[in-house]
């Protein structure tokens, strides 16, 4: 487990293009806050790292999913948010992106946690402040618990 706060949108930055240095292709992460957290930011940043204009990253709430492929990894952004059940998310064939090679983000995971891959990653964004965030990230399991102590030497190095 690692935890990180951000006291400005910079450090939720920095904390994003730090992600994209040491997440593995091929991992799922679940992104779990309230309205307003700073999910989308997060994944905008984690874009921006590995090479994918950072205002082309949009929130998928209406269109549920959004693909970026122009960087170094693809990555598939989901957003759960709206889905009425397990059923909808299954229809957007996640699986599929599960295993594509690229970094998946979905929004609201909790919204889906079944369908969800065992092995992820997942991070729960806090408002602790008008612009401070905490940041915790768990790994489901000790393959991805390497990325997260690579992280905490990166972040805290400014």
């Amino acid at each position: 487990m690692f935890t990180f706060t951000a006291t400005t949108v910079t450090d939720t930055d920095r904390l994003g293009v730090a992600l994209a240095e040491v997440l593995p292709a091929g991992v799922v992460i679940g992104l779990l806050g309230t309205l307003g957290a700073g999910k989308t930011r997060l994944v905008q940043a984690v874009a921006r790292g590995l090479g994918v204009a950072g205002n082309t990253v949009t929130s998928p709430t209406f269109v549920l999913l959004h693909q970026y492929l122009q960087g170094r990894l693809p990555i598939y952004h989901f957003d759960a948010y709206r889905l009425r059940d397990d059923d909808e998310f299954l229809e957007l064939g996640p699986e599929e992106y599960f295993e594509a090679g690229g970094i998946t983000f979905i929004e609201w995971a909790d919204r889906v946690s079944r369908c969800l891959p065992a092995e992820r990653l997942e991070i729960k964004i806090e408002v602790t402040g008008e612009t401070e965030r905490t940041f915790t990230l768990a790994a489901t399991t000790a393959e991805l618990e390497e990325p997260l102590i690579n992280l905490g030497k990166l972040v805290r190095c400014p």
